[in-house]
């Protein structure tokens, strides 16, 4: 591991946790070059689908770009980044568990809404808008209406 302040390869392990729910290392180190601490994280490479996108490209699946979409959709929301990752862990292990090669884009839309609306329907709201991208007003409130009749995903 390359210090981030000096550059040196030379560093020693201080400490090492388990966290997000035990799927990712932490680890405290110190640089044996300039006695300097830092931290890093160890997770788990997934072999995961490739996402087809609507224009039938296909992309290798992007954590990142998730949890991006997913920060400004709880953009000023009291929504920690702790559960917006629990989201994504979530996310990856379905589609890790699916077998799949390929996989849509909008299931993976549809995950990350189904996880918003438990999280927060103004941030599900906001996500929505943008991912559906509704045409006019109407589609909009039609959303709305349901999210008033079945808050949560409740079915009936």
């Amino acid at each position: 591991m390359k210090c981030p302040f000096c550059g040196s390869v030379e560093n020693k392990v201080i400490d090492s946790r388990l966290s997000q729910g035990d799927e990712v290392t932490r680890r405290r180190r110190e640089c044996e070059g300039c006695a300097r601490r830092f931290t890093t994280y160890e997770r788990i490479e997934l072999v995961l689908p490739l996402v087809v996108k609507k224009d039938a490209r296909r992309e290798p699946f992007d954590r990142l770009k998730v949890m991006a979409g997913l920060r400004r959709a709880c953009e000023k929301r009291p929504v920690a980044w702790e559960q917006l990752d629990k989201l994504v862990d979530q996310i990856e292990r379905a589609l890790v568990e699916s077998g799949e090669k390929e996989i849509d884009s909008s299931r993976i839309g549809e995950e990350v809404m189904r996880g918003l609306k438990e999280l927060d329907q103004v941030a599900y709201v906001r996500f929505a808008s943008v991912y559906r991208s509704f045409k006019d007003i109407h589609e909009f409130m039609a959303e709305l209406s349901q999210l008033l009749t079945h808050p949560k995903g409740d079915s009936e």
